[in-house]
């Protein structure tokens, strides 16, 4: 059995402890306070990413995201084909007055449209003001941080590879167009010089030589004798 009122001295010996140490206090907001990197601040919005599926909007617990779209008609991509329709984004917003930052928007989201953001300077005095609108939160997006470097033993993943492959087979094909380019420039100069300087060239009569001359204009009969 311990002694009675020890666990009272070890506390009271922290609190002592804790008094004589020096305070570090965060001149906030002269100083900026180091976040970790998967802070949950404010949601940034990659517009070109999201096609209106609507996930995140049913899945919100709070039913703070408001998505508003239409539908447009593309045109077929060759002749013949059949004309597509696709949703077009017409208005995205989210009010963090309601934003419980679960991130089930982010998580659910199948096309990377939504990311993390550590700012959290942004406080209003009209709550209304809380409601970011899709430009709004796109400027949110300049603030996400770049994603955690990969392990150096971990496989490459497949969207990398895809998008090397299809790289590289890109730049297969404009080299295969350059190399014929070339090839057809060359084989033209040279049809070019044939004409010019061909085979034949220089193997008329020389003008002025004394063997093309008529008879008589030598001073011969065309026999040789003189007259």
């Amino acid at each position: 059995m311990g002694i009675p009122g020890s666990g009272l001295a070890k506390g009271l010996a922290v609190t002592l402890r804790t008094m004589t140490r020096k305070s570090h206090t965060a001149q906030y907001p002269d100083a900026q306070p180091e976040l970790p990197p998967r802070t949950r601040g404010v949601i940034g919005l990659f517009e070109e990413n999201c096609t209106v599926c609507m996930l995140c909007a049913r899945e919100c617990p709070d039913w703070c995201i408001y998505i508003d779209s239409h539908k447009e008609t593309v045109p077929p991509a060759a002749p013949g084909g059949r004309e597509r329709s696709r949703n077009v984004l017409d208005r995205f917003a989210i009010d963090f007055a309601l934003c419980m930052y679960c991130g089930i928007c982010i998580e659910v989201c199948p096309f990377d449209a939504l990311f993390w953001s550590p700012e959290f300077e942004y406080a209003e005095e009209d709550i209304r003001d809380l409601t970011h609108e899709r430009d709004k939160l796109r400027e949110w997006m300049w603030t996400v941080p770049a994603p955690p470097a990969l392990d150096p033993r971990a496989e490459e993943p497949k969207e990398i590879g895809a998008a090397r492959k299809a790289a590289d087979k890109l730049a297969a094909a404009e080299a295969a167009a350059a190399a014929e380019a070339a090839q057809a420039e060359t084989e033209r100069a040279s049809d070019t010089s044939d004409g010019t300087n061909g085979p034949n060239a220089g193997d008329g009569p020389s003008v002025g030589s004394g063997t093309d001359r008529p008879n008589g204009t030598d001073g011969s009969d065309g026999n040789g004798a003189a007259t």
